[in-house]
């Protein structure tokens, strides 16, 4: 099953934010299990060319989101030919900058997406099946990181195409003041409030979490679409495990 459908089933998907730039690092992140994966263009440092490699690395089983470095319909639509499941977009604070991601993901009449020939379109052989089938097979998934997007988070969830949110809680602190704070009752409160406006509106709700604990916690609460940590957070993590360990084990004897 694809992302949409195993997202419309309920079921809760894992993956992790990926900032390398090599197609071996979605193609192991897949063979390891991730559900689906977060190409991270806004913070990454990803180009287009690497994109399409790292969606070519993470291949047909595994989903990828790209999220854009801005809400901009160049961006949008670029990387959209590359071939993704969908995209985050980032720093949606209003309805209106939903609508306006919306509009530049789909085709006219629905929007302004510019027609172009890419690895989606299969380089031209799919044309025709891609357009009729894009509006339904593409995410556009805005991200709630603003305390402006939590106060207009039902009007943002009732526009037309918007499946889900995804929450990020790191920016999302930072403009209630409390910066990384994430377990602050501020901050938890915020992000509740995103939850419960997803459950009402029949909408999936998604997080970027930094750890075990965090992500647990909020797919207790609901979150269906989890971002674990990111690929070098996770090696070096890894790594330093290891190091520990083998550390400890020569001092012991």
């Amino acid at each position: 099953m694809d992302l949409r459908t195993r997202l419309d089933s309920g079921e809760t998907l894992y993956g992790t934010v990926v900032t390398f730039t090599t197609p071996q690092a979605p193609d192991a992140l897949a063979r390891a299990g991730c559900d689906w994966l977060w190409l991270d263009m806004e913070h990454g440092p990803l180009d287009l060319a690497i994109v399409q490699s790292l969606l070519q690395g993470a291949g047909e089983g595994c989903p990828c989101l790209v999220r854009v470095p801005s809400n901009d319909p160049v961006w949008l639509q670029r990387v959209l030919d590359l071939g993704p499941a969908g995209v985050i977009v980032p720093h949606v604070n209003s309805a209106a900058e939903a609508r306006e991601a919306i509009a530049a993901c789909r085709y006219p009449p629905r929007g302004n997406r510019s027609v172009g020939i890419g690895r989606a379109q299969g380089y031209g052989t799919e044309l025709h099946e891609y357009l009729e089938s894009a509006h339904d097979r593409v995410l556009v998934v805005p991200q709630v990181e603003h305390l402006d997007a939590v106060a207009d988070i039902d009007a943002i969830l009732a526009t037309e195409g918007v499946e889900g949110v995804v929450v990020g809680p790191f920016d999302l602190s930072a403009s209630l003041g409390h910066p990384g704070a994430l377990d602050h009752p501020a901050v938890t409160r915020a992000i509740e409030r995103v939850f419960h406006a997803c459950d009402r509106a029949g909408k999936f709700a998604g997080i970027f979490a930094g750890s075990v604990p965090f992500a647990r916690t909020w797919q207790a609460k609901g979150a269906r679409l989890v971002a674990l940590s990111a690929d070098v957070s996770l090696l070096s993590e890894a790594a330093q495990r290891a190091l520990s360990a083998l550390r400890g084990d020569d001092e012991s004897g």
